[in-house]
C-alpha cells in the first residue's frame, strides 16, 4: 500500500510537468516568423516614415550699380540701383527685380522713380508653364504718382541650353495709373515679354534683355513698351562690370512730359548668375 502511495506521487507530479509543459511547447513561434509585438512594432515604424515635400529649395540674387556722369554745358547725374532675387523649388518659382532711380540735370531733380514687381511662375521649369504677376511703380520722370498692375498668363520656353535662354510670355493684366496732373486711367492690356540670355567666348561676355509690349485691349493706340538690353564681362564668379541701354515709350503721358525716354548707364554686378 505504501508502494503503490510513493508510485503515486511520484507519477502525479510527472503528469502535471507533462501536461504544463506542452502547451507552452506549442506556443513556440516557428523559426523566421517574428513574435506578434514584434511585428507590430515593425509595422508602426513603417507607418510613420513619410515623403517630405520643399516648397522652396533654391535663392539666387544679384545687385546692379549703374550711373552717368556729365558735366560742361549740361551737368547731368543719373544713378540706377537694381536687384534680381529668385526662391524657386520644383513646383513654384518666385522671382522679382525691383529699381530705383535719381537723377539731377543742373541741379534739378529729373528722376526719382521706383519700380518693384513680382513674378509667381508654376512648373517654370517645363516648357509650357502658367504665371501670375504684379507691380507697382512711382515716376517722377515721366509725372506718375502711382501705377498699379496685376495680372496672369503663360509662358513658352523657346531655347533652354548651357549658353543661351529664351522665353515668350503672354497675360492680361489690370492696370491703373494715378498721374499727377490728368485723371487717373484705368484699363486692361495684353502684355506680351520676350526675354533672353546668353554667353559668348566662353562666358567671358554675357549679353541679357527683356522687352516688354502692352496694348491697351480698349484702344490699340494706347500702347507701352520698354526694353533693357545689359552687356557683362565677368572679372571673377561675383563680380562683373556692365553697360545697359533702356528704352521706355508711353503714348498717354502728361501734357509736359514726351512720349520716349532713353538712358545708357555704366557699372558693376554683384551676386552669382543663376
Amino acid at each position: 500500500m505504501r508502494k503503490t502511495a510513493c508510485l503515486s506521487l511520484l507519477i502525479l507530479p510527472a503528469l502535471i510537468l507533462f501536461l504544463t509543459g506542452k502547451p507552452a511547447f506549442a506556443r513556440q513561434a516557428p523559426a523566421g516568423i517574428l513574435p506578434q509585438a514584434d511585428a507590430l512594432l515593425h509595422i508602426h515604424a513603417d507607418s510613420l516614415s513619410k515623403t517630405s515635400f520643399i516648397l522652396l529649395d533654391s535663392l539666387s540674387y544679384r545687385l546692379f550699380g549703374d550711373g552717368n556722369f556729365t558735366r560742361g554745358n549740361v551737368n547731368r547725374s543719373l544713378m540706377v540701383l537694381r536687384a534680381e532675387v529668385t526662391l524657386a523649388g520644383p513646383v513654384l518659382t518666385i522671382a522679382t527685380n525691383p529699381r530705383f532711380s535719381y537723377g539731377k540735370q543742373n541741379g534739378v531733380l529729373a528722376e526719382r522713380d521706383t519700380y518693384v514687381d513680382l513674378f509667381i511662375d508654376v512648373f517654370k521649369k517645363r516648357k509650357t508653364y502658367v504665371f501670375g504677376l504684379a507691380t507697382v511703380e512711382i515716376s517722377h520722370l515721366r509725372g506718375i504718382d502711382l501705377r498699379q498692375l496685376a495680372g496672369a498668363g503663360v509662358g513658352y520656353r523657346l531655347l533652354q541650353t548651357e549658353r543661351n535662354m529664351l522665353t515668350l510670355t503672354d497675360a492680361i493684366i489690370h492696370e491703373s495709373t494715378n498721374f499727377a496732373e490728368r485723371p487717373t486711367l484705368v484699363t486692361q492690356r495684353n502684355s506680351f515679354r520676350v526675354k533672353g540670355s546668353h554667353k559668348f567666348l566662353d562666358d567671358r561676355i554675357r549679353f541679357a534683355h527683356v522687352t516688354f509690349v502692352q496694348p491697351s485691349l480698349r484702344d490699340f493706340s494706347n500702347l507701352r513698351w520698354n526694353t533693357l538690353l545689359s552687356l557683362e564681362m565677368p572679372l571673377t564668379s561675383w563680380v562683373s562690370i556692365r553697360t545697359s541701354f533702356a528704352n521706355t515709350y508711353e503714348s498717354e503721358v502728361e501734357a509736359t512730359r514726351r512720349h520716349n525716354d532713353s538712358q545708357i548707364t555704366f557699372g558693376v554686378a554683384l551676386g552669382r548668375q543663376p
